[in-house]
């Protein structure tokens, strides 16, 4: 195939994506719709897997991570509520898809990852993408990234044993926490907004994610 069809399969696998996976099930963004019809998903996945790029499913990375099943990816990216304007933190970069995503969305992303080889895997294929307003920082997730806080939203992609206090104090008033906290077999997905000095707290479901480790996650095993 040309490189225009084989841009144009792929284009056609994640329109039909959005619409089967996505707003069949109630994803009703059209920004988020929108940006997961644009991200090329298949870029962020291992080439011997990437023919399974598009399927309803999780896919395993290496180092014990996964790039996170699409409609997830986009549940948990339209609970942000993102307009456009946001200053956004995700832990967990992994593959760099999730952050894709947010780079599409939001006017600045941070993204943290432990795993330095995953880190610059990510930071290539972002590069390649002209996805300049994300930036990656190799570091322990678990406590945030003070420096560049407050953010309008920080979305966690591992499973936490509680909320970290310290990432409910680097949001805004305002600001969307999107984390799973529970036990490894599964986790409930809270939404954590701030409002000056109170914070409102919504489980919105249940999840299964890889573990956040780190000083206020998991403990390296």
């Amino acid at each position: 195939m040309t490189e225009k069809q084989i841009g144009d399969y792929y284009q056609s696998l994640r329109d039909e994506m959005v619409e089967q996976q996505m707003r069949a099930r109630g994803i009703t963004d059209e920004r988020v719709l929108e940006a997961m019809r644009r991200v090329p998903r298949h870029l962020f996945v291992p080439p011997g897997r990437r023919d399974r790029a598009y399927d309803d499913t999780p896919l395993p990375l290496g180092e014990g991570q996964t790039i996170s099943q699409p409609y997830m990816v986009a549940w948990m990216t339209e609970l942000l509520c993102l307009r456009g304007n946001e200053v956004v933190l995700e832990v967990g970069t992994g593959s760099g898809y999730q952050a894709a995503v947010l780079g599409v969305l939001a006017k600045k992303v941070y993204t943290i990852e432990r795993i330095p080889s995953l880190a610059e895997a990510a930071a290539r294929l972002l590069t390649e993408l002209s996805l300049d307003n994300v930036e990656i920082v190799v570091g322990d997730g678990s406590k945030g990234l003070k420096e560049h806080a407050p953010y309008d939203g920080i979305l966690v992609t591992a499973g936490s044993p509680g909320v970290p206090q310290v990432l409910v104090e680097q949001l805004a008033d305002g600001g969307r926490l999107v984390i799973p906290v529970g036990p490894a077999s599964m986790q409930m997905l809270n939404v954590i907004t701030r409002r000056g000095d109170d914070v409102e707290t919504n489980q919105v479901g249940s999840c299964v994610f890889v573990p956040l480790v780190g000083m206020y996650g998991w403990e390296q095993s």
